[in-house]
């Protein structure tokens, strides 16, 4: 699973290959705990009281074999289990609420079983503005807690601004409801004006589109709603992997159907709005949207990803491993490269992002004592 801080608690196997061998089997015995407080402990010690907890009878809990915490999603810890049996009662227990005397209030919990492929968990900017008025903000997100248990919501801020945790499918579907509510909001509120009447404000959000804000907050998500185009999210590891390397079939694909597409980068999760070049057709828009989902749920299934942290690192260090990661990446022409300012990710398929590891271990020698946590 994603790298962290790992506490071996049980005498798991040491070593990369023993490692890489052992973590084929540990996805069912693997749940993703989303809602963990985040700056107030020092990481061992939250570590602590997150294997206190799941090893507890009352929570449903077990024998814990293994913690990373912290992770590079904030608010994300990965547990696995000793038994299989453990990681699915504790994904059946209703609630789960961490309660320290070192904690200054309790915490509810998230959890899931991990998946096989590491895009499991990611994080989202929701904006809810655009609703505001529609219905009461804090009512509304009741509602999306209620229909999407999975998912962890942080807290509602005045502007509408809200940050969402969980699985990527459920960050999705939960987009997808909000594209539909606002959609429907739309079509009721578009009046035809009569004689000596202004045309309805179509609302704010009427300016140029920022590139940097979010789907909901965008004008291009108001626009394309309007116009009956169809939206849909991807994770943005997947899309960056698709862009490079299938941006042939992927634009083809589109233009086959008579479809054009507008991409919204929004940290981990890729808007993708899709529009008729002609006239609007329900069934163009279909059979784009589904070649799309089915193309990136064919490389979500078969990617696997490794995250390089720097953080420790110096800038000749940093400097040091991206060198590295470019010569490397010319052995290996399906393995997707994307360096960020504390960490390095390494994105292709199990086979390929493990021997590209070991090469960048290799070449980097020992600068740093533990390059691949």
């Amino acid at each position: 699973f994603s790298p962290g801080r790992r506490r071996r608690l049980r005498g798991a196997p040491c070593g990369d290959m023993a490692r890489a061998t052992a973590q084929v089997a540990k996805p069912q015995r693997t749940i993703v705990v989303c809602g963990v407080p985040n700056g107030l402990l020092e990481d061992d010690l939250m570590a602590d009281i997150l294997t206190i907890h799941f090893q507890k009878r009352k929570n449903k809990g077990g024998d814990v074999e293994d913690i990373v915490y912290p992770t590079p999603a904030k608010g994300v810890a990965y547990i696995t289990f000793e038994d299989r049996q453990v990681a699915e009662d504790v994904i059946a227990k209703a609630e789960h609420l961490l309660q320290d005397k070192r904690l200054p209030m309790a915490c509810p919990l998230k959890v899931y079983l991990y998946g096989e492929n590491v895009f499991t968990c990611v994080s989202c900017r929701l904006d809810l503005s655009i609703l505001r008025g529609k219905s009461a903000l804090e009512d509304l997100v009741e509602d999306l807690k209620k229909n999407f248990p999975v998912l962890s919501f942080g807290t509602l801020h005045p502007d509408g601004q809200i940050i969402v945790q969980g699985p990527f499918s459920s960050i999705r579907d939960l987009q997808n409801k909000l594209a539909f509510k606002l959609h429907s909001s739309l079509s009721k509120s578009e009046v035809k004006p009569g004689r000596g009447e202004e045309p309805t404000d179509p609302g704010p959000n009427t300016g140029p589109a920022k590139t940097d804000s979010s789907l909901e907050a965008s004008n291009n998500f108001v626009q394309s709603t309007k116009k009956e185009g169809l939206i849909l999210t991807l994770d943005t590891d997947i899309y960056l992997y698709m862009k490079k390397f299938k941006e042939k079939m992927y634009r083809d694909s589109l233009k086959k159907c008579g479809v054009i597409s507008h991409e919204f980068r929004d940290g981990e999760v890729t808007t993708v709005s899709l529009d008729c070049l002609a006239s609007p057709s329900v069934g163009q828009l279909e059979l784009a949207k589904n070649i799309i989902e089915e193309l990136a749920a064919s490389l979500q299934s078969s990617l696997r990803k490794e995250r390089l942290s720097l953080e420790r690192s110096g800038r000749a260090e940093k400097r040091q491993y991206e060198k590295v990661c470019e010569n490397v990446s010319s052995q290996y022409p399906g393995v997707l490269v994307l360096p960020h300012s504390t960490y390095i990710d390494i994105i292709g398929t199990s086979s390929d992002v493990y021997e590209f590891v070991q090469q960048v271990n290799k070449m980097a020698g020992h600068f740093q004592k533990e390059p691949w946590r």
